[in-house]
């Protein structure tokens, strides 16, 4: 029987906490009972907030050394950060390629790799790679591409990572209403149906956290 994670007084990182489920983890990590510092490019004036760059591998070194010297450990560490792009491949231009692979895929990989060699037994991973990396979509390739490498990453990286007794969790929540596709990088948003909640999917990130999962398909965000 796996024994329930103790939340009191861990120290949680979150990559991207400033946006729409960064914030919501933020509140449901804080209610019970951790030390949440949020980590992202816009300034926030918080002490519990790092303004970092994490698509260089320095600034994510440097921000997980930042915490580990705040508060002498790092216990779990959730990437909710990502930009989005619309629009056929062949009209996509190479920077847009560029900056949804260095944000979603590289970003993504030089964090964990950065806390992975902070963190102890005992410890959680989360990579958000999204509904989207189980079945791209026209009109949204390079963005599908970027996430389905997260989440390929993620797979490797919960085989390695359970060697120092540290869990890596995959999630793929479906379309959420965080805004993320308001603020699309290029492209304009299809008509999307109403998406999740983000409280709802953060309450489920943070219960599988809880429970000892690994792996958190869409259907596994679903009433």
């Amino acid at each position: 029987m796996t024994t329930p994670f103790d939340f009191a007084q861990k120290v949680a990182v979150i990559a991207g906490g400033t946006g729409g489920l960064g914030t919501a983890l933020r509140s449901e990590l804080e209610a019970r009972g951790c030390v949440v510092v949020t980590i992202a490019r816009a300034q926030t004036g918080l002490s519990s907030h790092i303004s970092a760059d994490l698509r260089s591998p320095e600034a994510a070194t440097e921000a997980i050394a930042d915490v580990v010297a705040r508060h002498g450990a790092v216990d779990i560490v959730i990437n909710a950060m990502g930009v989005v792009a619309f629009g056929p491949i062949n009209t996509t231009s190479v920077d847009t390629i560029e900056e949804l692979f260095l944000t979603n895929t590289f970003g993504h990989i030089f964090l964990m790799q950065a806390a992975l060699q902070n963190m102890k037994t005992g410890s959680v991973l989360v990579g958000i790679s999204g509904v989207i990396a189980e079945q791209n979509l026209p009109g949204m390739s390079a963005y599908g591409a970027s996430k389905a490498a997260t989440r390929s990453f993620n797979e490797a990286l919960g085989r390695e990572a359970c060697r120092s007794g540290v869990r890596v969790i995959d999630a793929r929540p479906p379309h959420t209403e965080t805004g993320l596709a308001t603020r699309a990088i290029a492209g304009t948003p299809p008509k999307f149906p109403t998406g999740l909640d983000p409280v709802q999917v953060a309450r489920r990130i943070v219960q599988a956290i809880a429970d000892g999962e690994t792996d958190l398909p869409s259907g596994a965000f679903l009433p």
